[in-house]
């Protein structure tokens, strides 16, 4: 009896270190800076088809832009050189994904900062201020959301347009309708083959698909304050800190205005 209260106690014994060397293990994992110095490329995810912010321009192959100048400020701080940093396009479908499943350090895509994703995304201080429009045909007749009811606007899976496009439609009394897609270019040739009558997202992404079809027009109304932050997985609190600095920075230097300006941009 006294051996088995003996094995018994030993096993205890054994299960609690265990729980409490994952426990530790959890809280003093290789801290996520220390993983990209010793990789020593910095992962981002970045947009590929927002001109101005994440462009990959096709007569260099090429990613640039804001956030990919962003990206390797960030690169040069942490590891020493600007060109230690590999880019990934994303999607606004893919970006966190990419981000939890650890393909990528960090997201730099026009990545609207809201209370809910706070919730399971860390991010910087803002770094630029845009807004959701629409782009529709020159020849529609559509001035505003307010021309919007009972037609449909094309929006992109995972993004928050629909939510902020419907609190204002219904300050305007109009109930339009919406149809999600993958990808942006199937959202412009929704419209396109009158399937939608509006294609929404941020302005800045809304340029390059005007720039892509001459018969459009993005129209001057605003719906939202879209504030764009670097996205972090929740829980790695140096890389988040240390991006948070980077960005304070260079916008107090003055920096991040002058990048503003170098790519053709506004905000508030």
């Amino acid at each position: 009896m006294r051996r088995r209260t003996w094995v018994l106690l030993l096993v205890a014994v054994l299960v609690s270190s265990l729980v409490l060397t994952l426990a530790g293990c959890g809280k003093s994992s290789t801290p996520n800076i220390a993983k990209i110095k010793k990789r020593g490329v910095l992962k981002v995810g970045v947009k590929a088809d927002v001109i101005g912010f994440g462009y990959k321009n096709p007569a260099t192959n090429q990613f640039e832009g804001l956030e990919i100048d962003l990206a390797k400020r960030i690169a040069k701080e942490l590891l020493g050189d600007e060109k230690k940093v590999e880019f990934t396009g994303v999607t606004a479908k893919t970006r966190q994904g990419l981000m939890d499943n650890g393909e990528v350090d960090m997201v730099i895509a026009t990545f609207t900062i809201t209370e809910e994703r706070k919730k399971i995304i860390d991010f910087s201080p803002v770094y630029y201020v845009d807004g959701i429009r629409l782009l529709v045909k020159k020849d529609s007749k559509i001035t505003g959301l307010k021309d919007m009811d009972g037609k449909t606007i094309g929006v992109a899976k995972g993004a928050d347009t629909q939510a902020r496009l419907e609190a204002k439609a219904a300050e305007l009394k109009v109930k339009p309708k919406f149809q999600a897609y993958e990808t942006y270019p199937e959202i412009l040739a929704a419209l396109q083959v009158n399937r939608v009558q509006a294609f929404s997202t941020d302005a800045a992404i809304l340029k390059y698909y005007e720039l892509q079809d001459k018969t459009t027009q993005i129209l001057p109304d605003r719906y939202s304050d879209e504030e764009y932050g670097v996205a972090t997985k929740k829980g790695n609190d140096d890389l988040k800190d240390f991006v948070a600095k980077v960005v304070t920075k260079l916008k107090d230097s003055g920096e991040l205005k002058t990048m503003w300006e170098k790519w053709g941009l506004v905000t508030k």
